[in-house]
């Protein structure tokens, strides 16, 4: 029975091993940054972009602009409030999944892409088909400096910067201050959008911090709206500088509007829009807002 056992312990080892092989046979490139351990394997179909264990990006390799996250989709939302976009400012590159959408979609619009970790920008490019081209720059910089020393006006701004502390994936806290969002506001043109991703709930996980970056947001932009994901635990904020409030009503005549045009050829916008919220999150009333002076973003997070 003993020799049994060992056999079977031997076999259930083996079969054990032969997984982590070919589990790391599917990794085709891995190093690391002084900001991340960064991970790149292909699995199923999807070429997959890691950063500390969390995973960034997606991408359908048989069609580039397919498998990514649905979050990313959201970020197209601010044509809803400005439909001549012609210049975009977008800090944090991952795999790529927004920009390749905007080059494609958008043919006419002026990317400009900041993105602090060169290991970043070096693995979007070798492994994702990030390009840059006349109409898509990438800067090697912090996205807070890149807007201060800038001299150009946006249409819009995209925030998709992540980090990793000791405790987790996180935000930047600088990128998430009073402070931060009136430098934002000012590098905008009049009708002006800001659109920033984070990962957390409404209500729910992380909604202390959701809550918390709203009512920082609102104390610089006279109009925020939520889009929370539906297949993720992502929420897309989008402020306006322009007073005038949209409801769902307004959204879903905006939304039809461009689709009908042309001006917005994402196959699942009319049905992203359906997500739209005008009302603060439940966190909102009891946060405080967040300054350079203390932004506790880790303890909000539950980190």
């Amino acid at each position: 029975m003993d020799f049994l056992r060992g056999l079977t312990r031997l076999a259930l080892f083996s079969a054990a091993l032969l997984f982590v092989i070919s589990a790391r046979a599917s990794v085709i490139f891995e190093t690391y940054s002084p900001y991340h351990h960064i991970l790149v394997n292909d699995q199923g179909g999807f070429r997959i972009l890691s950063f500390d264990g969390s995973t960034e990006t997606r991408m359908l390799l048989a069609n580039p602009l397919r498998g990514h996250f649905e979050y990313t989709e959201y970020l197209h939302t601010p044509w809803l409030w400005n439909h001549e976009i012609k210049r975009v400012a977008m800090v944090g590159l991952g795999g790529g999944s927004t920009q390749r959408a905007y080059q494609a979609y958008y043919t006419n619009v002026l990317v400009d892409t900041v993105e602090l970790d060169p290991a970043v920008v070096s693995v979007a490019k070798k492994y994702f088909g990030v390009a840059e081209t006349a109409k898509h720059k990438i800067y090697n910089e912090d996205g807070r400096v890149f807007l201060r020393r800038a001299t150009e006006s946006y249409d819009l701004i995209i925030m998709d910067a992540y980090t990793t502390t000791r405790y987790g994936s996180s935000i930047p806290p600088h990128l998430t201050t009073r402070e931060f969002f009136a430098l934002a506001s000012s590098r905008l043109i009049t009708n002006g959008v800001l659109a920033y991703n984070v990962i957390g709930q409404v209500q729910g996980w992380h909604s202390d911090f959701v809550g918390a970056l709203y009512r920082t947001i609102k104390d610089v932009f006279p109009q925020v709206y939520l889009f929370p994901a539906r297949e993720s635990q992502n929420v897309v904020f989008v402020a306006t500088k322009l007073a005038e409030p949209f409801d769902a009503a307004r959204v879903r005549r905006e939304g039809a509007a461009l689709v009908r045009s042309g001006a917005i050829k994402l196959p699942m916008f009319s049905a992203r829009i359906q997500s739209f919220i005008n009302t603060p999150p439940p966190g909102a009333a009891t946060s405080a807002v967040l300054t350079d002076d203390r932004a506790p973003v880790e303890g909000l997070l539950g980190n």
